[in-house]
């Protein structure tokens, strides 16, 4: 790895846990000098300086970006274009803004066109997480060995990719490079529909009209470990799944797809036919690193 990186400046906007575990990591690694934060939760402005995971609070998100180095806008992805077309006028040359969020085509897109000339927006995904929120759920090695997939523009600054990349690996992540809309296809299948699975589930089990039984009360190791991620934040997954709705609705007809043959196969009482359908979903997930 290439010498040590550090940057005098870091701008939080959005002290939540992606944000705050992401200026914990820097500290940790001594890769980041002042940190700043703003957030519209006081509370969290509060606890995050209280942990000492900032060293400044901020006002406004235009006031946290003044002379930062560094701005990560760790927000609800349906709000991360509107914070960097309010602070883009107020970015020094040279500086550099990235996000977290788990959706990058329209992001990558528009918040590219919104920068000032002489600095740069690297979209950026973390795939690391908790169902747990704020500056308390945060830690430093929340991104150790996990990847992180950065989605540059063809026309991106490549030292600013290079600053990012190494930020990150700074951080404990792997990071690697991916177009932004083959980014949103692939995520749309391995995290924004299994969390739209989980939620479903759970809402139709606790709906379900079982001779007035309480249903949920009698869940135990599988039904719960299958369903941690129908606990993450709600508003979050809304934002979620309209931002990368077309990716999302091919995923989700997909499952459906697999769902109903699943189902014809149970009807049917089609016993080999269900062992080889369990079989081949088995070997699949035995194949996962």
């Amino acid at each position: 790895m290439p010498d040590r990186i550090s940057i005098g400046r870091l701008a939080l906007v959005g002290v939540g846990l992606i944000g705050s575990s992401f200026a914990l990591a820097l500290r940790r690694a001594g890769a980041v000098g002042t940190v700043v934060g703003s957030d519209r939760s006081r509370e969290h402005l509060d606890n995050a300086l209280a942990l000492g995971i900032i060293d400044q609070s901020a006002e406004s998100a235009q006031e946290a970006v003044r002379d930062a180095d560094l701005v990560f806008v760790a927000v609800p992805v349906c709000s991360i274009c509107d914070v960097v077309g309010q602070v883009s006028a107020g970015l020094k040359t040279g500086s550099i803004v990235t996000d977290g969020g788990s959706v990058k085509a329209g992001i990558t897109e528009t918040c590219s066109r919104l920068m000032p000339a002489g600095s740069s927006f690297i979209g950026g995904h973390p795939i690391a997480g908790t169902e747990h929120s704020g500056p308390a759920a945060a830690f430093a090695s929340l991104f150790d060995s996990r990847r992180c997939i950065l989605t540059p523009l063809p026309d991106a600054d490549p030292a600013a990719v290079t600053t990012v990349t190494r930020l990150w690996q700074a951080a404990g992540a792997r990071v690697s490079c991916m177009e932004p809309h083959h980014h949103d296809r692939i995520f749309a299948e391995i995290s924004h529909l299994p969390h739209m699975a989980a939620y479903a589930l759970v809402h139709a089990v606790g709906t379900a009209d079982v001779e007035g039984e309480n249903v949920l009360s009698y869940t135990a190791g599988g039904f719960r470990d299958f369903t941690r991620i129908a606990s993450s934040d709600p508003a979050m997954w809304r934002d979620i799944a309209i931002m990368n709705r077309p990716s999302l609705l091919k995923s989700i007809d997909g499952f459906s797809g697999s769902l109903a043959d699943l189902r014809q196969r149970i009807e049917q009482e089609d016993g080999p036919g269900l062992e080889a359908f369990f079989t081949i979903a088995k070997q699949f997930r035995d194949g996962i690193a």
